[in-house]
């Protein structure tokens, strides 16, 4: 019978559970690459196989999860593929069970695209003979729909099922939404089912899969895989404590909540599938509970993001950047907030700890400003100094607030004297951090955010800076700010811009207020370049008079930048919130 009449009978397909967790849990095998192990020690890796048949299972994964990481040379990794298929063939022969071939997550940095490496190893499994394939652990969809459809083209029988990893809020590791994942994949005709695993415990899938619209499956299978709950260290070890019986009843649950196909993945073993087996045995026929309908996201109320709307309706913006205090005396910065208030800004953007120094922290303030002085704040974030999770919890208390602008950028580096004491995170780039907030929309977030990036006109190698922008806006970025503009080249760069990018775009303005200023600009501040006919205008001159030029030249620059831009993005030197108003002033 082929796993689609199978399913057709309308009975869960039940899988294995997790290879990898369970090998390591035996003695000395802890720190082994399972994988490996079809060709270094067979029979163990073929008890483990037959320990999953034995308790219940009806389908079985080939023990080459991690193969296309990058396990050893083409030649080895290719045997490794060949030995795990003979293994799990020959296993599950005796039993009238499926052998699913396991593709792990494919590197996005190699010579290969991920495309490429699926179907790579999709010849070698094909020619042992498989049929059905398994791409688990994902977290994006990059080269499935190549996977899918070549696939199919050479095997028209071939089955596959798809599914990502996602975290209890549905979000995978790189930020994309789950929810999102499901529906793209599902609509991809040559994908025969998609669903979830790894990550999340049981719980906390059913809750994420009851909350789904199974009418976006297309008639596909749905496939959930959870955890054996949560790990935990006990001594050296990581282990996962989930009861058998406990994890059994939720896929039950799971089941009824409409997941075809059902397994284990991290921390089960043979006696979670054991219990899982009676559980579906048993599982009585009353009707499955009705999906849970999406939630309806409250519609974004005309004047909850005043800057977004004035640059919708067209009309020119003026965001100033105010370096946010490194001691807690903020009566001075509070002070310049108002009269930049007062002079006609837009918007007040607060820096995150810019050169990798700690100062106060720029939401904090955002939310001050907000509540003190009505301002629309557009606070910065970076992706170095806070993981997945210290990004959530702050985005949401930011909207909670009534901040719902932001620029995300990667993050200046913590200075070489300061790495032994403080640690970098960066979890994300700035792309991928954009596209995880632009995805919270979907997980629990009323208003969306509007998000801005970085764009560096002063690059030596534009052309790269604007694919980055690119790719910015394809995760999410509504507009761009720019670093500050003193060359004839930065603004053909600018001009360059707007006819690339789709997004609003504020030029970046800087005011030049010395000559040591415009030295240190130019030696140690990236993507900052003055031209030197600009530095030795400074030469000799007072500091009134250096003012006054400053005044001349940012604003004959912000005035240069008017057809290419949708407003400008002042930075506030030194704190002279006289000059920037007087600027402001001129350009009104």
């Amino acid at each position: 019978m082929s796993v689609r009449d199978y399913l057709a009978q309308g009975g869960p397909l039940l899988f294995d559970g997790a290879m990898g967790t369970y090998y390591a849990s035996r003695p000395s095998r802890a720190e082994a690459r399972c994988e490996a192990a079809n060709l270094d020690r067979p029979e163990e890796i073929a008890d483990i196989h037959r320990a999953y048949l034995e308790s219940g299972c009806r389908a079985i994964r080939t023990n080459t999860f991690d193969v296309g990481a990058g396990l050893g040379d083409t030649q080895t990794a290719r045997r490794i593929v060949e030995a795990g298929c003979r293994i799990a063939l020959e296993a599950a022969q005796p039993f009238g069970a499926y052998v699913f071939a396991d593709l792990g997550p494919a590197p996005r940095e190699g010579i290969l695209s991920p495309g490429e490496v699926y179907l790579r190893q999709a010849d070698w499994f094909l020619s042992q003979g498989l049929t059905h394939f398994v791409a688990e652990t994902l977290p994006t969809d990059d080269g499935v729909s190549e996977l899918a459809r070549c696939l199919k083209e050479r095997c028209p029988k071939a089955f596959l099922l798809v599914s990502f990893a996602v975290a209890p809020d549905g979000i995978t590791r790189d930020g994309l939404s789950g929810r999102a994942l499901f529906e793209r994949t599902a609509a991809l005709p040559e994908v025969d089912a998609v669903g979830f695993n790894c990550i999340s415990g049981p719980h906390h899938l059913l809750e994420f899969v009851r909350g789904l619209d199974l009418d976006k499956l297309n008639g596909k299978a749905l496939s959930v895989m959870p955890n054996a709950g949560y790990p935990t260290v006990l001594g050296r070890r990581v282990v996962y404590q989930g009861q058998a019986d406990y994890f059994a009843a939720q896929l039950a649950d799971i089941a009824q909540a409409g997941a075809a196909i059902v397994g284990g993945c991290c921390g089960t073993q043979p006696r979670h599938i054991a219990h899982t087996a009676q559980a579906l045995h048993t599982l009585t026929a009353k009707p499955a509970a009705l999906p849970a309908q999406p939630r309806t996201k409250p519609g974004v109320q005309p004047g909850q993001n005043r800057l977004r709307d004035k640059l919708e309706a067209g009309k020119r913006v003026i965001a100033v950047e105010l370096d946010p205090p490194a001691d807690d005396h903020v009566d001075a910065f509070m002070e310049g907030v108002r009269t930049l208030r007062d002079a006609g800004a837009d918007a007040v953007t607060v820096a995150d700890c810019p050169v990798g120094r700690p100062r106060a922290d720029s939401s904090l303030l955002a939310c001050k400003i907000h509540r003190e002085t009505g301002v629309d704040p557009l606070p910065h974030l970076t992706c170095r100094d806070r993981n997945l999770n210290a990004t959530k919890a702050l985005l949401l208390g930011l909207s909670m607030e009534g901040v719902h602008n932001v620029l995300l950028v990667t993050g200046d580096p913590i200075p070489t004297q300061d790495r032994d004491e403080v640690k970098s995170v960066f979890n994300f780039n700035s792309r991928k951090l954009i596209r995880y907030v632009g995805g919270l929309t979907d997980h629990g977030l009323s208003t969306p955010f509007q998000i801005f990036g970085a764009l560096n006109l002063n690059a030596v190698n534009f052309a790269r800076q604007l694919e980055l922008a690119r790719e910015k806006e394809e995760c999410g970025a509504a507009g761009f700010l720019t670093q500050p503009v003193h060359s004839p080249k930065a603004l053909e760069n600018l001009a360059l811009a707007r006819q690339t990018l789709k997004g609003r775009i504020l030029g970046g303005v800087f005011p030049i207020v010395s000559h040591r200023n415009a030295l240190f600009l130019n030696n140690e501040v990236a993507g900052v370049s003055v031209p030197e006919d600009i530095v030795k205008r400074y030469e000799g001159i007072s500091r009134e008079e250096a003012e006054e030029l400053a005044l001349e030249l940012s604003v004959r620059i912000a005035r240069d930048m008017v057809p290419y831009t949708d407003g400008w993005y002042l930075m506030t030197p030194f704190r002279r919130v006289s000059l920037i108003a007087r600027i402001m002033a001129e350009l009104r």
